[in-house]
This record gives C-alpha cells, sequence and structure tokens, in this order.
C-alpha cells in the first residue's frame, strides 16, 4: 500500500511539476499594541502583482437557512480574467459589510487582513479542493468580528471544504489588541470532500504586544506550543500531515516553516532580504545580518511605531545600504530603483538562476495599505485603513474608516488591462511609469504633492475623529456619514490632483528638459561609463 501511495503521488507532483504556477509576491508587517505609539495594533500589505485594484464594499445581509452561497477561484484577478464557479457552500444567516479587493481587506467590525504567499510543498496541492486563499478571506470576513473568530472560522471552512491553493500567509488584526499571523497550504492530493480528515494544514501565532513581524513570500511559524491557545492555534493534523509524508520525525523539534515551507520560490535572498530590511529599519540596534538564512519570527522596536513609519518601510529601494537600488549603472543617470522582469533566456551566463535585489516597494504592486485598529473607538472608526493605489513610493495612503459605506466610483471601478482617466489606479500607474523617464527629478515633484496630502490628513485627523466620536454617541448613523463623506471627499481630491500632476509631469519634463526648455543632462560618472564623446575625439 506505502509503495502504490508513493507511486500515486510521483505522478501527482509529476504533473503539478508541469503546471507553471504564476507567483507574485507581497509583503505583510505587523505590529502589536506595545509596540505603537498610540496603542493600536497594526497589518500592513503590500500587493505586489497583477491583482483587482478596485475597492468593492459589500454590505452585510441576513438570510434563511439552508441558503446557498457561490464559491469562485481567481478572484483575486477580476477584470483580468473571469473568476471561476466551483461550487457552493451553506451561507451564514448573518454576514458582515466588508471591504472586498485582490485580496479582501477589512471589515465592519475593525477586523483588518494582509496576505502573502508563500507556495508551499508542491505534493499538499488537491484538486478536490474549494478554497483559496481570496475566497476563503471574503467568508471569513463575512463571519467574524475579530482576529481569533477569524482563524477559526477561515479554518474550519478550509478543512471542511478543501483549501486549494499553495502556501498562504494572512496578517490579521482587530478591535479585541491582537494582531496574529495565519499560515495555510494544502492537505495533499488523496483528500476528497465529504473527507472525516481535514481538508487542509493550517497554524497561527498571535504576535507579542510588544513586538513586530514581517512575511514576505515564505512561511515563517517555527516552534508551535499547542497547549498555549493565548498565542497558538492550528488544524488538528498539523503534525501528522508531516508524519504521514515523511518530512518529519518526533524525535526532532518541529519548525512549521521547515517542515511546510523548506524551500521558498524565487531567487536567493528573494524573501530573506526584505525580512531583514523590515526588521532592521524598525529595530537596527539588533545588527541583523543582511546575508543571513533566517530571521526571529518577530522583534521588539527600537523606537515605538507609527503608521507613516509603515509607509516610508513600504516605499523603501534599500537607500543607504550595499543594496540600493537608486544607485550605480542599472539605476541609470537618473536613479531608477524599478528593475523589470528578465527571462532566463537574456540572463549573463551562470546567472540562470539569479535575479536583481527585490525591493519592498515594486513596480508592479497593485495597491498598498497600512492599517490600524485602535480598541479604544467604536465601531465604525476603530480600523482606519491607509490606502494606496498603485506602487508605495508614487502613491498617496488615503484614510478609509472601517464604518464607511461609499467609495468614488473612480475607486470601484475600471480596468488593468485597459486606460481609463476614470480609474484612480491608472492615475497613480501613470504618474510612476512616467516618472521612470527621469526618477531623480520628477520624484522630487511627487513627493512633495505626497506630503502635501499626507501631512495634512494626519494633522486633520485628531479633529476629524473627535467629531465623529462624539457623533457616535448621540446618533451613530451621522457619524457613518460624516466619515464616509471625509473619506470620499480625500479620496476625489487625491485623485484629480494625480491627474493633474501627470499633466503637469508631463509638460515640465518634455523631451527630456526640466521646464521651459532647461536641459540637466547626464550626471558625469554615468557619461564616463557609457563613453561620453569617446566615437568623436579623433576626428
Amino acid at each position: 500500500m506505502k509503495s502504490k501511495r508513493l507511486f500515486v503521488l510521483s505522478l501527482v507532483v509529476a504533473v503539478v511539476m508541469m503546471v507553471s504556477v504564476s507567483a507574485f509576491a507581497c509583503t505583510s508587517i505587523m505590529v502589536g499594541k506595545d509596540a505603537s505609539v498610540d496603542g493600536s495594533v497594526m497589518t500592513a500589505h503590500t500587493c505586489d502583482g497583477n491583482y483587482d485594484a478596485r475597492i468593492q464594499i459589500i454590505p452585510g445581509q441576513t438570510f434563511e437557512p439552508g441558503t446557498m452561497t457561490p464559491v469562485y477561484v481567481n478572484l483575486c484577478t477580476d477584470t483580468i480574467r473571469e473568476p471561476s464557479y466551483v461550487g457552493e457552500i451553506p451561507q451564514a444567516e448573518q454576514t458582515y459589510t466588508y471591504f472586498h479587493i485582490g485580496y479582501p481587506f477589512m471589515n465592519e467590525h475593525s477586523v483588518l487582513v494582509g496576505e502573502a504567499t508563500w507556495s508551499g510543498r508542491r505534493e499538499l496541492r488537491n484538486t478536490e479542493a474549494m478554497l483559496n486563499v481570496e475566497q476563503l478571506t471574503a467568508f471569513a470576513l463575512q463571519r467574524s468580528t475579530n482576529a481569533r473568530e477569524f482563524i477559526q472560522v477561515a479554518g474550519a471552512l478550509a478543512e471542511t471544504y478543501g483549501y486549494v491553493d499553495g502556501g498562504e500567509g494572512l496578517t490579521i488584526a482587530d478591535a479585541n489588541d491582537e494582531v496574529w499571523l495565519f499560515e495555510i497550504c494544502g492537505p495533499g492530493p488523496f483528500w476528497t470532500q465529504g473527507s472525516d480528515e481535514p481538508g487542509a494544514v493550517w497554524v497561527a501565532q498571535r504576535i507579542p504586544d510588544g513586538h513586530v513581524s514581517v512575511i514576505a513570500n515564505r512561511a515563517r511559524i517555527g516552534e508551535i506550543d499547542l497547549d498555549d491557545p493565548n498565542n497558538f492555534m492550528a488544524s488538528s493534523n498539523v503534525y501528522s500531515v508531516a508524519q504521514e509524508f515523511g518530512w518529519w520525525d518526533e524525535s526532532e523539534p518541529f519548525v512549521f516553516h521547515k517542515v511546510y515551507n523548506p524551500t521558498p520560490y524565487g531567487s536567493p535572498a528573494y524573501q530573506s532580504r526584505r525580512e531583514w530590511r523590515v526588521l532592521d529599519l524598525l529595530a537596527p540596534s539588533l545588527g541583523l545580518d543582511p546575508y543571513a538564512d533566517e530571521y526571529p519570527f518577530s522583534v521588539e522596536p527600537d523606537e515605538l511605531v507609527t503608521p507613516q513609519k509603515l509607509m516610508a518601510i513600504y516605499r523603501d529601494h534599500y537607500q543607504g545600504t550595499e543594496f540600493d537600488l537608486t544607485q550605480g549603472m542599472a539605476a541609470g543617470p537618473f536613479g531608477n530603483p524599478n528593475r523589470y522582469p528578465t527571462p532566463t533566456s537574456v540572463k549573463p551566463e551562470g546567472m540562470g538562476s539569479l535575479d536583481w535585489e527585490r525591493a519592498i516597494s515594486l513596480f508592479r504592486c497593485s495597491y498598498s495599505f497600512v492599517g490600524e485598529v485602535r480598541s479604544w473607538l467604536p465601531q465604525g472608526m476603530a480600523g482606519l485603513l491607509w490606502f494606496g493605489e498603485d506602487v508605495p513610493h508614487s502613491t498617496v495612503y488615503i484614510p478609509l474608516y472601517a464604518g464607511i459605506t461609499e467609495v468614488p466610483e473612480s475607486f470601484s471601478s475600471g480596468r488593468r488591462d485597459i486606460f481609463d482617466r476614470n480609474s484612480a489606479w491608472w492615475a497613480f500607474n501613470f504618474v510612476s511609469n512616467w516618472a521612470d523617464l527621469k526618477y531623480s527629478y520628477m520624484m522630487e515633484d511627487i513627493q512633495a504633492k505626497q506630503a502635501e496630502f499626507e501631512d495634512n490628513f494626519f494633522a486633520m485627523q485628531p479633529a476629524v475623529e473627535l467629531a465623529a466620536a462624539t457623533m457616535f454617541d448621540t446618533n451613530p448613523e451621522l457619524a457613518i456619514k460624516y466619515l464616509t463623506d471625509y473619506s470620499y471627499n480625500a479620496c476625489t481630491n487625491v485623485v484629480n490632483s494625480w491627474w493633474e500632476l501627470a499633466a503637469d509631469l508631463v509638460a515640465k519634463y518634455d523631451d527630456g528638459y526640466v521646464g521651459m526648455g532647461t536641459s540637466v543632462g547626464y550626471p558625469t560618472w554615468w557619461l564616463e561609463e557609457v563613453g561620453y564623446g569617446e566615437t568623436m575625439k579623433d576626428m
């Protein structure tokens, strides 16, 4: 029986290996309440890939017992390819309003969720499973009021209906002052619908209150203690699946990421360099080695963390380090940190498995956010998500509260494959791409506009929230309308200004000049490197 099972497994693995799996990448950060400047818990996420960047607010509803709800895969790439219907499951009798996007990120109870793919072992893929990460996240946000409940709901649904994706990590913050990392992968090819065995393997670990953590496309949870339910949760098969496949023996320490994600995808340091950079920027006193294979699950930051600090981290290109992407010939004469995909067929000899340094702020980012949950504020405004379309270094982070009921059409419509001046995403994407022509110059204009808006938002925040909190005491509906109008107008003002900025940049940097025909040429070091004048000096 064992030899037959191994034979079937080898066939399954061979088939899976022939399938091209498109693995994009994200960086998500978690901050405990005692590590933040104001006692909030935080989670943040960059959605790095060709994903749906529209915000859809899906209202909560009540349903009759026995109602079913459809299940889809490929929801995260909607507007690029049609989601596929794979079946249905029982609907909850009560669902909560949630914010749908490539990876759903917030609900009305101020449960905030980030995401990071880690692919996992191909042997655990299952074709009968129904749920992938974006559908699972949507269901859990519709059915949970806090992080623990989110994990329990997501875990139970995945165990019952099967998890079809590779490995994934979800970062969950809530109004109970907790932030968790939830990691999940499939059950293996032999699980079937209706089985008594769980249809997923999952584990969750709470971030210590005084610590920060990061996940960047590889599993991060290490040794677990299921006798400590305050800090760990897991599926009942977390050990047995590892034993069944021969990946772990009881005589050895059980380290989740080594068992279920021993060989992360991508080139060397694709994940670890970002982990190092986030932790080093938050806790430089630790002197973490940028060439290390592993880093602590969480660390105590040197200074209390603000949302602005996380925004700055998301805009990082390793400036001031040996990995600085704004320096050197690859950055060109104007310090462009963007490094586009390079097919193996054109890489230098012997470099086929290597790649450019992978920055935190990545040109192909669909959207990002920095989310904070303040438990002392009323429901509806406890959760605050600072949302930015397109790439972090050239976006503006706009405040969206958990209770708002509407966003402008420019933020809820549009396609990624059709240029559209009515789309907020295209405003930011156009500015970002145009800046590549003369990056170091145009980024000064872009950063000035960023600061203008973001400084104003943070300056206004105390007054806005004091007014809203006062309204919640007497008229909660008016408070929600007030916050909705505030976020709506903020979105509208920013996107209108960004289209104006786009036009200004086109005119100011026309034909390589810097305003009204002013020529700045190129840096002398770059002219020397490219052999400026060499073809003419002997004439």
